[in-house]
């Protein structure tokens, strides 16, 4: 597991750090934390027992919520490293918002592993980035998603 590192989510301004699923300031919610393996990006995962859909299996939803996530801390993490800074470094990292989110569900997810999401982070445009997704419970590739992550407008917190 990666915990020992700074993770993109571990950066984000109070404001931007309340999400369900990687704000570090949400109590109850997951906690994902984004991190560099390489030129690719990793998230590292145990579900709980309250995330099951059914005896034995992970709800489909944690696995949505998890590929979420892990697209746009990768989106934050290509867009800060363009930008010439690493998680710890001082500078505060772009924070994202989805704007569409895609997943192929390839077999059900047993509930007692843990889960690593890979992520494969393309630039599409200047506040637009593509992050291809592949979940694995163990070695199995288990859900395929896509995630298309836009800078999030600076009038968001203002609505």
């Amino acid at each position: 597991m990666t915990q020992e590192k700074i993770a993109i989510q571990d950066e984000y301004a109070e404001e931007f750090a309340w999400c369900y699923g990687c704000g570090r300031l949400n109590e109850a919610g997951h906690h994902f934390r984004t991190f560099w393996q390489g030129e690719k990006t990793r998230t590292d995962y145990r579900p709980k027992d309250e995330h099951k859909a059914v005896p034995g299996f992970v709800y489909g939803g944690v696995l949505a919520s998890l590929v979420d996530c892990h697209g746009t801390g990768s989106a934050a993490l290509a867009l800060h490293r363009k930008n010439g800074h690493e998680p710890g470094d001082g500078a505060e990292p772009p924070r994202f918002v989805t704007a569409s989110l895609h997943l192929d569900f390839l077999k059900p997810t047993t509930q007692d592993v843990p889960l690593t999401v890979i992520g494969t982070v393309e630039e599409i445009h200047p506040k637009k980035w593509k992050v291809r997704a592949e979940v694995f419970a163990s070695e199995e590739c288990v859900v395929k998603g896509e995630v298309v992550a836009v800078v999030m407008p600076e009038s968001f917190l203002k609505a």
